[in-house]
């Protein structure tokens, strides 16, 4: 057999996301493009900022002598400095370009962080609902998932269920905010009392547990909303990032890690990080976009074109008996299913052209996905589908 039988395991188990976008070419063979409704994929559809193609025209035409050669692993002192300034003036506390290494998008940037702390047998907590691919990353370097729900509710942090799962064997934490399926942001008063309990935890058992917070939808929060920073609330924390939504710019696989300036070791962590990003093959993050993202710190995409769209939905699909939170940022709804299997559910709104992703698709069962980083008029053309599909499901319609 040419591929392991764990990779054969984990290739059936794999992302949901990925699958139902497949479905999605094959109806769209079949009906048409503008008469299916791919709610699947968290891929852009704005292009980057103006900003940015100013940048990029700039550097076509005045090309940085060497620019293309290789450069030290961590990436460009001017970009980690860049960055390091942006996450001072957030947290209000002194991180330098040494605790910031540029890599390969947030994916990268999180198999760099676990390659560097993780021995074989360490957990790794991750909040249910949470991004698929965390388990794989985990397994990539010899660590254990270990699920603990949010609150089901609201899916704000549960303080004492992460606390009952914190073992002398738990090496980190995994948390996303705004999250990645449901939207919430984690408020700061819930950081503080993480960052409480860790300590704790850490006191009692000898042992340095990391929060590694996962952030590529930072910049995108809704209705006066912001994304706290976790090296305020946290002494050993780790961000971990891309400029793929923030910037439109997911193929560029463009990111980075930053450790807190608080962080017990952190210059032994640092020097962890840029062995782990050689190594793992990453080497470094690319060149080209390294320069281009160094003054772009502060620039994001059009968040109200984002707002305009969760809301079209939001309103759309409660009037018409679903229930979900209302998110406060990314780009993302998680309702409940209407039947109690939600992969029933996605293949039933599949009769309608809908295409989903089920909540068992990011370890919560009874919920599914919708993805509205797509076009308006997409949107509104799939408002009679649902309609119909809410119908179906037993649901006021």
């Amino acid at each position: 057999m040419p591929v392991a039988d764990k990779i054969a395991g984990f290739i059936a188990k794999s992302s949901w996301i990925r699958k139902m976008f497949e479905e999605g070419e094959k109806l769209r063979k079949e009906y048409g493009a503008d008469k299916v409704y791919d709610f699947t994929l968290g891929n852009p559809d704005v292009e980057p900022p103006e900003a940015f193609q100013a940048e990029f025209q700039k550097l076509a035409n005045a090309p940085v002598p060497g620019m293309h050669r290789y450069m030290n692993n961590a990436g460009y002192l001017e970009t980690r400095n860049a960055v390091a300034r942006m996450l001072s003036a957030a947290s209000d506390l002194p991180v330098q370009g040494g605790q910031v290494v540029m890599t390969c998008g947030a994916g990268g940037a999180l198999n760099v962080v676990l390659k560097t702390i993780l021995n074989p047998g360490d957990e790794v907590i991750l909040l249910t609902p949470f991004f698929v691919e965390y388990r794989f990353y985990i397994d990539n370097h010899g660590g254990v998932p270990v699920e603990v729900w949010t609150d089901r509710e609201t899916f704000q942090l549960d303080i004492p269920a992460i606390a009952a799962a914190v073992t002398a064997k738990t090496r980190a934490i995994i948390i996303c905010s705004p999250n990645n399926p449901t939207g919430v942001i984690y408020p700061a008063e819930s950081l503080k009392a993480l960052g409480e309990m860790i300590a704790a935890k850490e006191e009692e058992l000898g042992r340095q547990i990391l929060v590694i917070s996962d952030e590529p939808y930072a910049r995108i929060a809704y209705d006066g909303k912001s994304v706290p920073s976790i090296f305020r609330y946290v002494q050993n924390s780790v961000i971990v990032t891309s400029h793929s939504k923030d910037l439109a710019l997911p193929g560029e696989r463009i990111g980075y890690l930053a450790a807190s300036p608080r962080m017990k070791n952190v210059d032994q962590f640092m020097e962890g990080a840029v062995f782990s990003n050689r190594v793992l093959g990453f080497v470094n993050a690319p060149a080209l976009m390294q320069r281009l993202v160094a003054g772009l710190q502060h620039v994001s995409v059009d968040i109200d074109a984002y707002r305009v769209k969760r809301d079209l939905l939001y309103d759309s699909l409660t009037g018409m008996g679903f229930s979900m939170v209302k998110p406060d940022g990314a780009f993302y709804l998680f309702p409940k299913s209407p039947l109690a299997d939600d992969v029933e559910f996605v293949k039933m709104a599949q009769k309608h052209r809908i295409l989903l992703v089920p909540g068992a698709g990011f370890g919560a069962p009874g919920f599914f996905r919708i993805a509205y980083c797509v076009d308006k008029g997409m949107i509104e053309r799939s408002i009679p589908a649902w309609r119909e599909l809410a119908k179906e499901a037993g649901l006021p319609g």
